[in-house]
């Protein structure tokens, strides 16, 4: 299985369009969004696919936000951490500002911590936990988002140009 991941849209919903073309072509089968997804029309190019999504500390979501998700089937996060299960892999998804985050890699048990906010990729391991940040597609001098296969492990960076 491979997986979609990018953050940090603000908004930018021809980024997401090009990076949602491109893991079109790789044949992605879910994608998750890590926070600060910037409104409507970046979530209009994300309709139509298995998505797992938080919101960032710039999204703002009001009612009738919601109700356009609701309108085209995309499920509001439920946690914080969202807790994703891929392909016999645990996921928590993060922006990267919430409380709690810092502590995460000590105190959850997930194969995968992915996040956002910071506009820089990041691959590390710690305390058996991958943690993993795509990038960003505003305010990056390398627009990014990433491909992983949970099984395999393997991860590419895939750069964006807008």
């Amino acid at each position: 299985m491979l997986i979609g991941i990018l953050s940090d849209s603000h908004g930018r919903y021809l980024a997401v369009r090009q990076a949602m073309a491109l893991f079109d072509r790789l044949a992605v089968e879910h994608v998750i969004h890590c926070g600060d997804v910037g409104g409507t029309p970046v979530f209009d190019e994300l309709v139509g696919r298995p998505l797992s999504f938080v919101w960032g500390n710039t999204d703002t979501p009001d009612n009738g936000v919601f109700a356009y998700l609701e309108s085209v089937g995309l499920s509001l996060p439920e946690t914080i951490p969202l807790r994703v299960t891929l392909d016999d892999k645990s996921f928590a998804v993060f922006h990267g500002h919430e409380n709690g985050f810092y502590n995460a890699p000590r105190a959850l048990d997930v194969d995968f911590i992915l996040h956002g906010h910071t506009h820089f990729a990041r691959d590390e391991s710690f305390n058996g936990k991958r943690i993993i940040n795509p990038g960003a597609l505003h305010r990056a001098r390398t627009k990014t988002v990433a491909t992983l296969d949970p099984s395999t492990g393997q991860l590419t960076l895939h750069e964006i140009n807008t």
